[in-house]
């Protein structure tokens, strides 16, 4: 009995701590969660791993740059967000600061189910491009910023490994024509400009299969 109760105080007062940290840092997860299974659900699921491969997977995805990208969606001092999106510029416009934090923390904790490679020559073809770049298009790896295994750098640089390769894909495009400018110093639009469609689609394909 003296174990148990002595078990039923520790566990409390770790619990304590943690709700304090919680609350210390501007994170309210409870709140995120019932946000992300009453708002995000239809796109990205409630857990982060998006239903359709339009949309992203958001679970696992660092934090601060999950933050980042909500951020940009809004809307600020009546200027146009950062990152125009219809859709997301609607959701987010109604989040606060601390909601957006929230959720961006509720998600980098949700276990992401992995998309996967389904084409061995564009993984082939996508596996030098991320390792070794393109030399003669100036085309840097893509290891240098996400990592060999695509986890990702925080804050700037998303983890992509296990990320839908549609999804990708179309981000890349999207960088290349300049309808996503949210890059820091252009560098995502600078490398995406040298790409071929191909290129992109071999990238996009072996970042899907990386763990």
């Amino acid at each position: 009995m003296i174990r148990t109760t002595a078990l039923a105080v520790l566990l409390a007062a770790c619990f304590s701590a943690f709700a304090s940290e919680e609350a210390k840092s501007g994170v309210d997860l409870a709140k995120a969660k019932q946000i992300a299974e009453g708002v995000c659900v239809a796109c990205h699921g409630a857990d982060g791993n998006s239903p359709v491969a339009t949309n992203p997977n958001l679970a696992g995805q660092i934090p601060e740059y999950l933050n980042k990208q909500l951020s940009n969606f809004k809307s600020v001092n009546g200027k146009p967000p950062v990152r125009e999106n219809a859709i997301m510029g609607g959701m987010a416009a109604g989040l606060s600061d601390e909601d957006m934090k929230s959720l961006a923390a509720y998600f980098s904790q949700q276990k992401l189910k992995h998309a996967s490679a389904k084409d061995e020559k564009l993984v082939a073809e996508g596996q030098k491009i991320w390792r070794k770049g393109d030399f003669e298009k100036g085309v840097p790896a893509c290891a240098g910023c996400h990592g060999a295994t695509g986890a990702g750098l925080p804050a700037q640089y998303p983890q992509l490994s296990g990320q839908y390769a549609e999804y990708t894909e179309d981000q890349l495009k999207k960088f290349r024509s300049g309808e996503r400018a949210n890059d820091p110093e252009k560098m995502m639009r600078t490398i995406a400009a040298k790409l071929s469609d191909q290129q992109m689609k071999a990238v996009a394909e072996y970042a899907a299969g990386l763990r």
